[in-house]
């Protein structure tokens, strides 16, 4: 016997699921419901089938195929426009010349049809109808039957006044072929409002069926979620496409063995499914029914309770799912929390902190902004993001955000800000995940008529070196970030090595958002050129030529260097020799290793600097994070220096090397600079919190005075800037931050002033800080600065702050800064004791929430 499929069905009491996949494309414990449906014939030995197709016929025809990978040989009948369900069958009539069954593509059922069939045959039936009893009949085709099982009556979608049975056609038929006279050709016909009727009044034999077994419609999204809870506590009589282990947790086995990861302190609660690919990290909680779809990644602390969760997704750390269902490709960032009920569509991203209320539907595409609250659904139209850019430049989370798509239209949109012919560097760190994006960027460039720089695998110290002295116009450089290995970012540089400007980063997300990409003829598109070794070699030249050689070589101990595995290691060791410095290298970088460490690992690593140091009483240590941009000081003791500490003792001794000279600061830094800059004759410049200022302080101050610069209105060099988190520029050398080079400027200045880490740190007095954040709305943000800068000009010049509004105690201050890439606000303060400085920090915090409302 053949089957005809019905699966025309565009589900649209299911949207957003629906939305891009007809309903017979959508999944029941990761597998599309019409697989289950093709499986269930296959066990009854029906394997050739006609399936009828309207609403996007395609994505079923290039998932399905000719059917040989499902057991089956499949035809395809695609109607023109909608003809009702038994026209849709008329349309397939070609094929079927015998006794066939009708099924629905998007029911769930384990119906034994080969009993129905049977029942058919012996009645000599024109039309079989399969019938089912349900609590509630309102959504279907109530029929009664008389004692020989004919159909008497029935009525289509009845009210609960015209209810006259809770039997209900499941819309599963056996047909023969004479029933095709009833039915016209290229017209919109129905089997219950049209067809059925017709065979009433004629006196046709029809007969139903009513069934034992398991049927679900499929046709809402209570449902749903129905249909995937019975799969997974195997109510349903079907196949689950998996292993299962203890406590009722399966693992897909498409492809091949289960091959889902679970951390040893990540807790499930069976019944849970988890696809291909899956990975639940550390102190993880699932609760089932729980279905978890192909290569989605469960992050640590997550909490999943009764949830749906289709392919690709990321839930982020910490995040909250209770009863929701989860399009394909959507990320949950840190902290979201989901409500029962709510349906978040494909491709959308829910950012952190922000709280999905219950029963609320997010079409595809939509992006809610960090610590949002959505308390309505969101249909029309997309809420875009408000920027691509972050503090640390393009960023997103590795092969779920930052795509090679994505990373292929930001190469195109700053490309196409450029002018064409211009050049431009690209260049990564030594992750796999790092080279697969970059050769995205290297992609979109030259088609907007760029030409390419392929600089390798260098730092990002030497890839800004390099983008200023090659005569590059801007450089984009790609690297796992040094505070979280998840994530991957884009620094885009200008030419002089710069990270790019507010009206640069607006330019380049202009084209990005409106897709104006410039693409360029086939005879202008852009050049790819790789630079190979001279990049290191001119670095390492001028970074050898700024070193006092001497210094270093007659200072006294060793220094411990820890690379973390990252590229710094094959290009420092060899300059730091070269300048006579003597040091030990802990954890180089080879070809199979490369640093991705957690926050953990990179604690132990610390200690473990702190014990070698101690132990052979290191002139200092120094641990690089794995792109060459910040360190973490150790003194001799192995006593692990703050990164305030660290910039204070840098700044004693730059001072103490060049007298007079000045240290740029961020805003947000302690007064102790002030104190420190007095006793040793320096100055200090108070800069705006972010790493473009500081380094656009250094670019300026580099050309108004010649080796070492000048501070804009002073005479006074400026030898050092310090972002107060690990992070120095040094302005003879370049404007960019650079960890290699202040290895080795400490190592010059601690010879020529003769003292020691300890004793300058020693030195450095106690400052009492505290730090508050504060959610604010962004509309509310404006408000919020107006209110500060009012309230600020009571106790003197609230402009006095270059980012931000600060206010001045004399002895204690307060600096109130909007985030940039959150809806926050965050409340910096100095007070003359701990106490003090808190509740400082906290009035002012107070004053921002009474603002806020």
């Amino acid at each position: 016997m053949k089957a005809v499929v019905m699966a025309g069905g565009e589900g649209s009491r299911l949207r957003p699921l629906t939305i891009g996949r007809p309903k017979p494309m959508v999944p029941i414990v990761n597998a599309p419901v019409m697989e289950h449906i093709l499986g269930l014939l296959r066990r009854h030995g029906i394997t050739e089938v006609v399936v009828t197709l309207q609403y996007l016929a395609n994505v079923i025809q290039d998932y399905f195929g000719d059917g040989s990978e499902f057991g089956m040989t499949i035809h395809y009948a695609v109607e023109e426009s909608p003809l009702g369900t038994a026209g849709s069958v008329k349309n397939a009539e070609e094929h079927l010349d015998e006794p066939f069954i009708v099924i629905s593509g998007d029911a769930l059922t384990d119906f034994d049809l080969q009993a129905i069939i049977d029942f058919h045959t012996e009645r000599q039936a024109m039309a079989t109808l399969t019938l089912y009893q349900v609590p509630n009949p309102l959504e279907y085709g109530v029929v009664i039957l008389d004692e020989q099982n004919r159909v008497s009556r029935f009525l289509e979608k009845p009210s609960w006044g015209e209810v006259f049975s809770d039997t209900v056609n499941t819309g599963i038929y056996v047909l023969d072929p004479s029933i095709f006279r009833y039915v016209p050709s290229g017209k919109s016909v129905d089997w219950s409002n049209d067809v059925f009727p017709l065979l009433l009044r004629n006196g046709d034999p029809m007969y139903g069926f009513v069934s034992k077994g398991y049927w679900c419609d499929v046709g809402s999204l209570q449902e749903y979620v129905r249909a995937n809870g019975d799969m997974l506590q195997e109510i349903v009589n079907l196949p689950m496409p998996g292993e299962t282990s203890a406590g009722r947790v399966w693992r897909s086995t498409q492809g091949g063995a289960p091959d889902a990861t679970i951390h040893p302190t990540a807790r499930l609660y069976g019944p849970v499914f988890l696809g291909k690919g899956v990975e639940v990290r550390a102190g993880a909680v699932i609760h089932g029914p729980t279905v978890i779809g192909d290569y989605t990644i469960v992050e640590e602390r997550a909490t999943i309770d009764r949830s749906v969760i289709w392919p690709n997704g990321y839930v982020g750390d910490g995040a909250d799912l209770n009863g929701a269902i989860v399009g394909k490709q959507v990320n949950l960032k840190a902290g979201t929390v989901t409500y029962e009920g709510a349906v978040i569509g494909d491709n959308s991203t829910i950012g952190e902190g922000a709280v999905i209320r219950p029963n609320v539907k997010l079409w595809p595409n939509k992006e809610v902004e960090s610590g949002a609250t959505v308390a309505t659904s969101l249909i029309w139209g997309a809420q875009a993001r408000r920027t691509i850019f972050s503090a640390a430049g393009v960023t997103g989370l590795a092969n779920v955000e930052m795509v090679p798509e994505f990373a292929a239209r930001v190469g195109a949109a700053y490309g196409s800000t450029l002018a064409k012919g211009a050049r431009v560097t690209v260049n990564r760190d030594r992750s796999r995940a790092a080279r697969m994006i970059k050769r995205a960027v290297i992609a979109g460039l030259p088609s907007a008529g760029i030409d390419v720089l392929d600089i390798g695998d260098v730092p990002l110290p030497v890839a800004r070196y390099e983008t200023r002295a090659s005569g590059a116009v801007g450089g984009i450089h790609v690297r796992l970030s040094p505070s979280d290995w998840r994530q991957i970012e884009l620094s885009l540089i200008d030419g002089r090595g710069l990270s790019l400007d507010k009206n640069q980063q607006r330019k380049i997300e202009t084209n990005f958002f409106r897709e104006d990409f410039r693409r360029v003829p086939v005879t202008e598109v852009g050049a790819i050129s790789v630079a190979g070794d001279a990049v290191p070699r001119r670095y390492a030249d001028a970074f050898a030529a700024l070193c006092d050689d001497g210094a270093i070589s007659t200072a006294h101990g060793r220094a411990v260097i820890d690379y973390g595995f990252g590229s710094t290691s094959t290009i420092l060791p060899s300059l730091l020799g070269r300048i006579g410095a003597e040091t030990i290298t802990v954890n180089a970088a080879t070809n199979t290793a490369f640093g991705r460490r957690t926050a953990a690992q990179y604690d132990q690593d610390l200690r473990h600097l702190s014990a070698i140091c101690r132990s052979i009483g290191a002139q200092m240590g120094a641990m690089m994070d794995n792109d060459g941009t910040r360190i973490d000081l150790v003194d001799e003791r192995g006593v692990v220096l703050t990164p305030t500490t660290a910039l204070a003792s840098m700044a004693v001794l730059a001072w103490r090397a060049h007298p007079g000279s000045t240290v740029g600061i961020p805003a947000h830094s302690p007064l102790v600079f002030d104190v420190l800059a007095r006793r040793n004759g320096g100055k200090v410049k108070r800069l705006a919190p972010n790493a473009r200022a500081l380094m656009q302080a250094a670019e300026d101050a580099s050309r108004q005075g010649g080796t070492l610069g000048q501070v804009s209105g002073d005479t006074s060099p400026l030898v050092l800037l310090g972002n107060g988190e690990g992070s120095y520029v040094f302005p003879e050398f370049h404007p960019g931050f650079d960890g290699m080079m202040a290895v080795a400027r400490l190592m010059q200045f601690l010879s020529v002033t003769q003292t020691s880490v300890a004793d300058v740190s020693i030195g450095v007095p106690n400052a009492h800080l505290a730090r508050q954040s504060v959610a604010c709305p962004w509309d509310a943000t404006g408000r919020v600065m107006r209110t500060m800068h009012e309230q600020a000009s009571r106790f003197g010049d609230s402009a006095s702050a270059s980012e931000g509004v600060r206010f001045d105690f004399g002895e204690e201050w307060v600096l109130v800064l909007p985030d940039t890439d959150l809806p926050l606000f965050h409340v910096h303060a100095e007070g003359v004791s701990p106490d003090a400085a808190n509740a400082l920090a906290a009035k002012h915090a107070e004053m921002i929430r009474r603002v806020v409302g």
